[in-house]
């Protein structure tokens, strides 16, 4: 469990041009939006065992996020779990285990999904890391195809989808699916509701301090 909500390390949302496509999306995404908080539900489907069927996990919470670097991931079903992303610092604290680990935050993102949506600039430094690619329109959204140069991570590819159109003018172009694939098979589908671009955020959501008697753990 650890292993996959490091790989997510996640995550984002965002404006774009309702007629853009996914590439257009995400570069508009990457350059206006530098605040956003949602909620989200995140399935997980692991890869069948023989004779088994894959094994699917359903979590919900709510996420923020500020660039550059800093995000939060609070997991309230069906476990609590909170990921605190600081600029420098990676915390996950599993509140049933009691347990905090914090890892340096520069060794851990690397290609993932959090460098491809809360670091970089601009699509040219993202292209550093990633092969991008627009991906068919589906489903009403607007898609990149983000490959990972490096193929000795735990990441195989990210699909990021973009609203097409919406009610209103905040929700065309809003960030809506992030679609993860891992070197181990296993997809993670993350879909986000409620999303508000660049809302005012306390810099103390991005503060986190180990609980009283937690067992702490640094790697």
């Amino acid at each position: 469990m650890k292993r996959f909500l490091i790989t997510l390390c996640l995550v984002a949302a965002g404006a774009a041009s309702a007629n853009a496509g996914g590439l257009k999306s995400l570069e508009n995404f990457v350059r206006t939006v530098q605040t956003g908080k949602a909620d989200f539900t995140q399935v997980v489907t692991s890869p069948a065992r023989e004779g088994q069927a894959p094994r699917v996990k359903t979590s919900s919470g709510r996420f923020e996020f500020a660039r550059p670097n800093r995000f939060r991931f609070d997991y309230a079903k069906p476990f609590v779990q909170t990921i605190v992303a600081d600029g420098q610092t990676l915390w996950l604290h599993d509140v049933d285990l009691n347990q905090v680990t914090a890892r340096k935050q520069a060794a851990v993102l690397g290609a993932t999904p959090a460098a491809l949506i809360a670091s970089a600039a601009d699509v040219r430094a993202l292209e550093a890391d990633f092969v991008l690619a627009d991906a068919p329109d589906q489903d009403g959204l607007q898609w990149v195809l983000a490959t990972p140069r490096s193929r000795d991570g735990q990441l195989q590819s990210v699909r990021v989808g973009f609203r097409a159109t919406g009610d209103t003018a905040a929700d065309a172009g809003a960030l809506a699916v992030l679609e993860i694939l891992d070197s181990f098979g296993q997809r993670s589908v993350l879909t986000f509701k409620q999303m508000q671009h660049n809302p005012a955020l306390a810099a103390s959501a991005f503060v986190f301090k180990p609980p009283a008697g937690a067992d702490v753990i640094r790697q």
